[in-house]
């Protein structure tokens, strides 16, 4: 695991890490998004799934984003400043990696941020989301984010647990009626939404990911 600094375009400085996998068998690499930092969300917590995707031969990096961990900066309430974060980290990815691709996965509100960045980032091909909140209530912070990552062509995967208290499986397929491109869910039954963020679903959260980005 390598760390390092990434520059965001508004001086805001992210730190980042890199999981390589010791059998690299994909030139893809897969950025990964936390959950929302006002609620406690940094890189760590998503430490366990890009263990598992370098398991499988991808290489993944995790970042915090502004205001997390080590990074400088302030958290905001909408999560529209933190695209930047992504952009400036897949910029990095794409400049120094070289990859086959990007494929931009974020969990919780970080799904959201990353349906934002999607088609911000040419390299970035596809998008997973774990747990996207897309529910009445988390739409009053996140709702203006939900066009970016509905008219994205690219191909798309929602994964969420039907016991997810901020979003209802009605909710999430009325949504994905209206979303582009190529999309597709997967369900978890009877898991909630912390419940699949935490560590015990980790390993089938990169199992997932890494089937998807087989299938591309």
């Amino acid at each position: 695991m390598e760390t390092l600094s990434v520059e965001t375009s508004d001086g805001v400085t992210i730190q980042a890490r890199v999981f390589t996998p010791a059998d690299l068998r994909s030139e893809r690499v897969v950025v990964l998004v936390h959950p929302f930092t006002v609620l406690g969300g940094f890189q760590g917590l998503l430490r366990g799934i890009a263990t598992g995707l370098a398991e499988a031969g991808y290489r993944a990096v995790t970042f915090d984003m502004r205001g997390a961990g080590r990074s400088s900066g302030r958290a905001s309430l909408t999560g529209f400043a933190e695209i930047e974060d992504v952009v400036a980290v897949c910029r990095w990815v794409s400049e120094a990696l070289s990859p086959d691709g990007i494929v931009l996965v974020g969990s919780s509100a970080g799904a959201t941020i990353a349906g934002s960045a999607l088609d911000k980032i040419d390299e970035v091909r596809a998008y997973v989301s774990l747990g996207y909140p897309f529910g009445w209530m988390a739409s009053i912070l996140f709702g203006r984010h939900h066009k970016a990552v509905l008219q994205s062509e690219k191909p798309k995967l929602f994964v969420m647990g039907t016991k997810d208290g901020f979003t209802s499986v009605k909710q999430l397929q009325s949504k994905l009626r209206s979303a582009a491109g190529r999309v597709e869910t997967h369900l978890l039954e009877g898991v909630g939404h912390f419940q699949m963020e935490g560590p015990a679903y980790d390993t089938q959260m990169a199992g997932v990911i890494s089937a998807f980005i087989a299938s591309l």
